[in-house]
């Protein structure tokens, strides 16, 4: 039976809301794409010090596992459980704001899967759009201390065995426990559809046991307002260097990136800042290595525009990055890791891909393509991508789910 609605009032439902990472940016430029289309919007939040504070943006008590306070830690339990909070302040926003669907994000342990069943039982359609693993993986990231690990999608007990998570035993603890209560069945029940932003995500969930019918594939996009910037970016004009976009983090794969770049005689310009920051500027000082730091979407626009190819080297299971889109969208070739979500967004018209955590193979493409040994048309590249990646698009797959 199709869905009917009386109204456009559609409440985001985000653990973090400001520009933190992948998923704040999709929420964030989710939120500018509804409104811009007609859409009444609400966000329900974690009250952070760096919220967006605006009329429409609702929160909840802030929560921290790392503070030495033992309340703290208590509270957040009980948030990561449902509680401390969370209930009563979700219904309320409910009564006030009525929306017809509640679209969840990244909501596990800051303010808890409580919130979608209890929208649920309010007659609301509930879509949750999925930035990570962690319905399948409790560790969220498929990885046991650096390593691809898939032992957690049918036996979550597996993570207490390798106090994966933080490798700490009371985070691994805690995080079973989580799993426990939110489990597959009862996140299917109050949940209509999951929007799984790349083919291998659907594949993953479906390893986990999820429901086929109930998971949806749609791509990430990019900010209508940082799409009309890259289209008005000149596409022919390119500068000897190449570049990563992202953060400095282990499961990146940079140091795989980083002993190429020492190898090769060309330009390498990292944008980003993380934990692996000072280690990496430390071990890989080189005349052909530039840190940028931390750049504004401005800046990276105009160091995509110039870049030859960006390198996505991930040696994890990369679900539908944002930096490769965006690469494509300004009509940059992309070098990616054959894991995750990154080969399909990557075609022998607008990139190559190799091995992860081969050196050697990544040496060898960045030189195909700085060679010129591979006659990328930039032109092509941006407008194919541009149309896929587009808002419009996402929106008309959106809506799908949200009305069917």
């Amino acid at each position: 039976m199709p869905f009917v609605t009386m109204n456009k009032r559609v409440l985001l439902v985000n653990k973090f809301y400001y520009t933190r990472g992948g998923a704040e940016v999709v929420a964030i430029n989710l939120y500018d794409l509804l409104t811009q289309n007609g859409y009444d919007v609400a966000v329900f939040t974690m009250d952070y010090p760096d919220t967006i504070q605006a009329p429409n943006v609702f929160t909840t008590p802030e929560v921290s596992f790392k503070t030495p306070s033992k309340k703290d830690k208590i509270n957040f339990a009980r948030r990561t459980l449902g509680g401390y909070r969370v209930v009563e302040d979700f219904k309320r926003v409910l009564k006030e704001f009525k929306p017809a669907v509640v679209h969840l994000h990244n909501i596990h342990s800051y303010i808890s899967p409580v919130v979608g069943q209890i929208a649920h039982d309010n007659g609301c359609r509930v879509v949750w759009t999925l930035h990570d693993y962690k319905l399948i993986c409790p560790a969220y990231s498929c990885l046991n201390r650096g390593n691809v690990c898939e032992r957690c999608f049918i036996n979550k007990a597996r993570i207490l065995s390798q106090r994966c998570f933080k490798e700490s035993f009371a985070a691994s603890s805690l995080a079973f426990l989580e799993a426990m209560k939110w489990n597959r069945r009862r996140l299917e029940k109050f949940t209509h559809a999951f929007i799984c932003p790349s083919i291998f995500m659907r594949e993953q969930m479906i390893k986990g046991g999820f429901n086929a019918h109930k998971l949806h594939v749609v791509n990430n996009f990019i900010d209508p307002v940082k799409l009309r910037e890259l289209k008005a970016l000149p596409h022919n004009t390119k500068d000897e260097y190449y570049t990563y976009i992202g953060r400095l983090s282990s499961e990146k794969g940079l140091d795989t990136l980083l002993k190429a770049a020492r190898n090769l005689p060309y330009k390498l310009k990292i944008a980003g800042g993380g934990p692996l920051k000072q280690r990496l500027i430390s071990d890989y000082q080189s005349s052909n290595i530039e840190f940028l730091g931390r750049l504004t979407a401005e800046e990276i626009s105009r160091l995509l525009s110039r870049a030859r190819l960006l390198v996505q080297p991930s040696e994890w299971y990369e679900n539908n990055p944002l930096s490769t889109i965006e690469a494509l969208c300004a009509g940059v070739p992309v070098v990616g890791a054959q894991i995750g979500g990154i080969p399909e967004l990557i075609n022998p018209f607008n990139g190559l891909t190799f091995t992860w955590g081969d050196q050697i193979e990544l040496e060898r493409c960045i030189k195909s393509v700085m060679s010129l040994n591979y006659p990328f048309n930039y032109d092509d590249i941006a407008r194919e991508a541009q149309a896929r990646f587009s808002g419009e698009s996402h929106l008309e797959k959106l809506e799908k789910i949200y009305f069917e």
